[in-house]
């Protein structure tokens, strides 16, 4: 019998969590990588799954809404949310596929990449996302 992988809404927000750790390492969030993380939600990860959050939208918006909102309230704090990202892949680790890990990465480079290529920090911290995803 094979059991099918259920995304929840508490995924979609620590994936919020991570993109936006990858593009506040460099303490200054540009309106570009808010905008190319937009366009990567709506054209690969709206299609992971049917899950939808309360308001009936799909839950994978739950990465952009997180995302605007540590924005928005200027948490800039992003070793933090990427260790939030960390001990949720490490405690739901039946979530993280090849295919959904290759995404999230896929992703983050695509956030670093889009204002100004990569700096310093974002490439460390994407080095340690990589790391990370090839343990489970």
């Amino acid at each position: 019998m094979k059991t099918k992988k259920k995304m929840t809404l508490k995924f979609y927000q620590n994936l919020g969590k991570l993109f936006y750790a990858i593009a506040a390492a460099d303490l200054n969030v540009q309106s570009a990588e808010f905008d190319k993380l937009k366009a990567v939600v709506k054209k690969q990860w709206l299609d992971i799954d049917a899950l939808e959050d309360d308001y009936h939208t799909d839950a994978a918006y739950q990465i952009e809404i997180v995302f605007d909102w540590l924005n928005k309230q200027e948490l800039l704090n992003s070793k933090e949310y990427f260790e939030a990202f960390i001990n949720y892949k490490n405690d739901q680790p039946h979530l993280f596929t090849k295919p959904i890990k290759k995404l999230i990465l896929k992703t983050a480079r695509a956030v670093a990449n889009s204002f100004a290529g990569l700096n310093k920090s974002e490439l460390i911290m994407l080095a340690k996302l990589d790391l990370e995803l090839k343990k489970t």
